[in-house]
């Protein structure tokens, strides 16, 4: 199923959504707009924004906030991004090249100051301080993922529960973000806001491990992005710190290598990982946060969009790109 099939229920909301995300990029600054637009010009799978306003709906949101805090974790996303790509010296993305590529570093890291800054403005006129708790200490531990990360490049030996952490902070965070603040907005228990940030982390930690696997086994056309990438960053993803586990002696040392040194022979390290059992291994943990988060949906009234958010806990882990 596609992502359009599975946010049918919201197409209306999400194109309020992207009228509300064109609008708060306007700037009397020519070049924040020129960056801004061609950042989210390059599409995205608009995840986060649809979950808060999938979770809103399922509990029964009738309001428009939805959509100011849709675009808001949009933006933060994407001035992660701009940020990310920078770090890692990235030259491609979705197909297209990064935005540092175009306009360099100092520029990109700049509008994603922005970016930021703006998401920040947005959030206060909801007058909710919780609203702006969530978003805040989301925000935080985003960027203390991103630390972590950085503690983890070119070291063979982060662990499974080490890397998962990062995952947790890095990409998961902003996931759990959205989906408690569309249980926020409906006024919904505190049992299905607990359930409602479960479900965001553990889709988002599913989503990410699925990256993992498409790293080694996607399409780079499809993908939008080199594969390989992220081993050519020296970051140690879960397949890699599978076969560091359970790999021969030269499979190890050939991982070992391409981790401490950003490079190597990536055909060989590629089949080594697919002749063992890594990606089935990291697809198989994948596949049970989906089961976890699919399971917090029992808290939900039943309802087109309680399906649609079932149904993403599929997608998240059957995707191809």
């Amino acid at each position: 199923m596609s992502l359009p099939t599975l946010f049918a229920p919201i197409a209306d909301d999400m194109k309020c959504v992207d009228a509300v995300i064109r609008a708060r990029l306007d700037s009397d600054v020519p070049l924040i707009r020129t960056i801004a637009d061609y950042i989210i010009g390059a599409g995205g799978k608009r995840m986060r924004p649809a979950l808060l306003l999938m979770i809103a709906r399922a509990l029964g949101y009738e309001g428009s906030q939805h959509h100011l805090l849709a675009a808001v974790v949009e933006f933060i996303h994407t001035a992660t991004l701009l940020h990310d790509d920078v770090v890692d010296e990235s030259s491609l993305r979705r197909g297209r090249a990064t935005a540092n590529a175009v306009f360099g570093n100092a520029a990109s890291v700049l509008v994603g100051d922005f970016l930021h800054s703006r998401s920040f403005q947005m959030m206060v006129e909801t007058g909710s301080v919780r609203v702006m708790q969530i978003l805040a200490d989301a925000t935080n531990v985003i960027a203390e993922g991103e630390v972590l990360q950085l503690l983890n490049v070119h070291d063979p030996l982060v662990t499974e529960e080490r890397y998962l952490q990062v995952v947790r902070y890095k990409t998961a965070k902003l996931f759990e973000a959205s989906a408690q603040l569309g249980a926020v907005l409906s006024g919904a228990s505190p049992e299905q806001e607990t359930a409602a940030a479960e479900y965001g982390r553990r889709a988002g930690t599913a989503f990410q491990l699925i990256d993992d696997v498409l790293d080694y086994s996607g399409d780079a056309e499809a993908l939008g992005k080199s594969l390989g990438d992220d081993l050519r960053e020296g970051k140690p993803t879960l397949p890699l710190i599978r076969l560091l586990d359970v790999g021969t002696p030269a499979q190890q040392e050939l991982i070992r290598t391409a981790i401490e040194n950003g490079e190597g022979d990536f055909a060989a390290v590629a089949a080594a990982i697919r002749a063992s059992d890594a990606l089935d291994y990291t697809r198989a943990r994948a596949e049970k946060e989906a089961e976890a988060a699919a399971a917090t949906l029992a808290a939900f009234p039943i309802s087109a969009f309680q399906k649609s958010l079932l149904e993403f806990c599929a997608f998240a882990v059957n995707r191809d790109r």
